[in-house]
């Protein structure tokens, strides 16, 4: 079983300076993964900076020639969390580029299934604008090459960083070629992501949020796996999978108030996997987006390649939560959104 990872120092040339996404999130994952001896286990695939034309079917070509000229200018803030430095053009168009190529490698059979060690981030990028840390939406540049490129018709996008990838959701909320799935804490940064956002026109019903309220653990993100991933998957029947993998929502992170943990992670891991397997011959590729406790990060993106490797335990050092006095009961959104989408 060969599983691929895209890595490449040009990640880190992404100078945020102080900020909470920052390039020892990668260099102490990368560490991580050298000193357990995963890495050794993993096929590289190399980076390539995607090309103006394959990320316009994402963005304006206006959008990218500003990127490209405000980083040569030095950079600056594209918003108020969006940090761009002379680096940062070349690094996004290698975070785009390296995701392709991951997927390109599954389907091409290179390797099982893949996961793109990318930054900056990307499922809050717009068409027009940077947002939430991200320059370029390198999952949906990457969902657009499997449609325009590899021929397929049925994209599967699950979202399970912190946040809610309003950027993706936008790119895919009229389309039905891809379904857009994404648990988050709610109500959060950046306030979409309600029940009620299901897509419009022909993509009306290919938009699933699950958002989720504070204090969230493993138990409640794994019944949202089981009862509404599961199916909405098995309905759609995806030809291939597509994640963002966000490590935000764990305990150890401050950037939110959930509380999953390595462990957690690892089997959300496992049913995205096991449904990959099922449904599209096991073409399934990750792509970093969150995660700024970098231990938690760390072990967390080990914790995922175990499971994709098929290693059945989990090494998860930073163990649960301690913080359990508020237990959140999401019965009754699960039922919401089972209504909605008509979820038996």
């Amino acid at each position: 079983m060969s599983i691929g990872v895209v890595y490449d120092p040009v990640y880190l040339e992404h100078d945020t300076g102080p900020h909470c996404e920052v390039a020892p999130r990668l260099i102490r994952t990368m560490e991580h993964l050298q000193e357990t001896g995963v890495m050794e286990q993993l096929t590289r695939i190399p980076a390539r900076p995607a090309t103006v034309k394959e990320l316009s079917r994402v963005h304006s070509e206006g959008y990218i020639n500003y990127v490209e000229s405000f980083a040569e200018r030095g950079g600056g803030y594209l918003d108020p969390d969006t940090v761009v430095s002379k680096g940062s053009y070349k690094a996004a168009l290698f975070a785009a580029g390296g995701l392709m190529n991951a997927v390109d490698a599954v389907m091409d059979g290179a390797v099982e299934h893949a996961f793109a060690l990318v930054r900056p981030p990307g499922h809050h990028a717009l068409r027009l604008e940077a947002m939430g840390f991200c320059l370029f939406n390198n999952i949906a540049v990457a969902a657009r090459h499997l449609l325009a490129s590899r021929g397929l018709k049925r994209v599967m996008i699950i979202d399970f960083d912190v946040h809610h990838g309003n950027g993706t959701q936008d790119e895919f909320y009229h389309d039905r070629e891809v379904l857009y799935l994404s648990t988050h804490e709610y109500p959060f940064y950046p306030g979409s992501g309600a029940t009620t956002e299901t897509g419009e026109g022909a993509g009306s019903g290919f938009t699933v949020n699950i958002p989720l309220p504070s204090s969230c653990r493993d138990e409640e993100y794994l019944r949202a796996f089981e009862e509404i991933v599961t199916p909405v998957a098995k309905r759609f029947r995806p030809q291939f999978i597509l994640v963002s993998a966000g490590y935000d929502a764990h305990w150890a992170d401050s950037i939110s108030m959930m509380q999953v943990s390595t462990t957690g992670f690892a089997k959300m891991s496992r049913i995205i996997k096991g449904l990959a397997d099922e449904l599209c011959g096991g073409r399934l590729a990750f792509v970093l987006e969150g995660g700024y406790h970098v231990e938690a990060l760390a072990t967390s993106v080990r914790a995922t390649f175990d499971i994709l490797r098929g290693v059945t335990d989990i090494v998860d050092p930073l163990g649960q939560p301690e913080n359990t006095w508020r237990l959140p009961d999401i019965e009754e959104r699960l039922n919401e959104i089972k209504k909605i989408h008509r979820l038996g």
